[in-house]
């Protein structure tokens, strides 16, 4: 595959999608030819504060605040709020009753290992 003259997208420069980058597209199985320039791809990753680098998956967190949902405690009846939307008929704790249903641990662990699916979610 020779190197290819191919026309950002947002600023209308032509730009060379090269033999490397087209091996390494193949490679990760990409089907999609760049559609920006570098300059103009790296400023929209700058725009979206990606910093996390790579894709895929996760929390898409872009280094703002996560949206918060207000709850009340199952256990004490105090008013909370939890970084997911609360599900009526699960359990939902405010940080100090999470410590004690959780163990105390303060992160990590989880403990007791069976199945995830079946156990409480609280926060």
């Amino acid at each position: 595959m020779p190197d290819k003259t191919l026309t950002c997208r947002d600023c209308g420069a032509p730009f060379v999608f090269t033999q490397n980058e087209q091996d390494f597209y193949a490679e990760k199985g990409f089907t999609n030819e760049p559609s920006r320039c570098p300059a103009c791809r790296a400023a929209r990753k700058a725009s979206r504060g990606d910093s996390y680098g790579g894709g895929g998956g996760g929390y898409g967190r872009t280094g703002g605040q996560r949206e918060m949902f207000p709850a009340v405690c199952s256990r004490c009846g105090k008013e909370t709020q939890v970084p997911f939307q609360p599900t009526s008929g699960k359990p939902v704790y405010c940080s100090d009753c999470f410590q004690t249903e959780r163990g105390g641990s303060s992160r990590g662990g989880g403990g007791g290992g069976g199945n995830r699916s079946s156990r409480s979610r609280y926060y």
